[in-house]
């Protein structure tokens, strides 16, 4: 009997159910909260990307009633048609002036952001280079640009260097990294990716996802916080992660952003974000400039619990910033450990291949401002027995 696409797609569920790669969805609530519930259980919330806690913030939730009542519930159309409503001005004065570029834009996701700005830069007659760890979202912006891809070993500069000359300072090259990488909690070598850009006449692109709101004076991201922002071309970030609302941005020059404007699909064919979004943007950009002791408890919380983790003989690698891998190695055995500390109380998510390198995979922990030390303290406790029961530790 000839075999159907339906039975095609069956057997890859059934493989990906074999190398446990099978992912399905668990209800949660009160994710925002350092507590939430993960299918009905209260548990500590190591899993969140709400790095500041705002995402459950009162200022955020007012000012997002409050565009919700004066524009609706949805923007109606793209922003080219009639979706421009005056709070998109608002929200990216305050993104302009906050991060003190010339001109910036709102986009209505990371991944959307990502996609559209790579395939509108690139095309088949260029070259982009990649740092092997950056998300995927920056991957499969590539594949739609047509570009030739070169991936560079991560935060090697060497081996980025040695690919630049092997192309003409004449054709186009982006060079794109993550700032602190989403799966290692590891920062980019920005001052050596600046150095190579400019001897090598490319352009850099920066993904400040995981680091707006974190670093900085005033929570600008990586880029300001070496003070780079004059010296790369290109900076994107997301509001749904430390600033706790949604979308993503883009800053630098005028022109660029013009340019972009014109010519990114993934912008123009989208329907803008609803007015509530755009309310609570302005209000986190607001409080991400103003309350230090945020990132200060954010640092302080990451700090302990990496410190801890290490010292107690778990693999973190070389996390640097609030996201903090527990590396063990196989699918099944991470999915093990994860079941184990939901059972203990503490949601943390196995994350396996693809999403990281095979014989790579990991529980990746992220901590917030809003946790409590002693919360923290007894979660340590906790994962220490598990690992040692599993063998992950002696």
């Amino acid at each position: 009997m000839q075999q159907t696409w339906e039975d095609d797609i069956k057997k890859e569920l059934e493989k990906l159910e074999h190398l446990s790669q099978n992912r399905v969805l668990q209800k949660t609530e009160n994710a925002q909260l350092p507590w939430l519930y993960l299918n009905g259980q209260s548990m500590l919330n190591l899993a969140s990307n709400n790095y500041l806690g705002l995402a459950g913030d009162s200022r955020l939730l007012k000012a997002a009633a409050e565009a919700l009542y004066m524009c609706g519930t949805g923007a109606t159309a793209s922003r080219l048609i009639v979706g421009n409503h005056p709070l998109y001005g608002e929200a990216e004065a305050s993104l302009i002036d906050w991060k003190g570029m010339e001109s910036g834009m709102i986009l209505n996701s990371g991944y959307t952001a990502n996609i559209g700005i790579i395939s509108a830069l690139m095309d088949r007659n260029g070259t982009i280079f990649s740092d092997k760890y950056n998300h995927a979202s920056i991957v499969d912006g590539i594949v739609l640009s047509r570009s030739k891809f070169q991936r560079y070993r991560h935060c090697d500069l060497n081996h980025l260097e040695a690919l630049l000359r092997k192309y003409p300072t004449d054709k186009r090259k982006l060079i794109i990294t993550d700032a602190v990488f989403s799966m290692d909690g590891d920062i980019a070598p920005l001052e050596g990716l600046v150095f190579l850009k400019e001897r090598y006449n490319a352009i850099l692109m920066v993904d400040e996802a995981h680091s707006s709101g974190i670093f900085g004076g005033q929570g600008e991201g990586l880029v300001c916080a070496h003070q780079l922002q004059n010296r790369v071309d290109i900076q994107m970030g997301t509001f749904s992660k430390g600033l706790g609302s949604y979308g993503a941005y883009i800053v630098g020059s005028k022109w660029l952003i013009s340019y972009l404007m014109n010519k990114m699909r993934s912008f123009i064919f989208t329907t803008a974000l609803p007015p509530s979004v755009l309310g609570s943007i302005s209000a986190a950009i607001k409080i991400v400039r103003t309350e230090q002791y945020r990132r200060k408890q954010l640092m302080e919380h990451s700090h302990y619990f990496a410190s801890s983790l290490k010292r107690l003989g778990f693999l973190i690698g070389p996390s640097e910033t609030q996201i903090i891998p527990v590396i063990i190695g196989s699918n099944e055995q991470t999915m093990l450990f994860s079941r184990k500390l939901q059972e203990e109380g503490i949601a943390a998510i196995a994350v396996r291949p693809p999403t990281v390198p095979e014989g790579q995979a990991r529980i990746r922990f992220t901590v917030m401002a809003t946790h409590k030390r002693n919360d923290l303290k007894q979660a340590i406790e906790k994962i220490a027995q598990v690992g040692r029961k599993l063998g992950v530790i002696e």
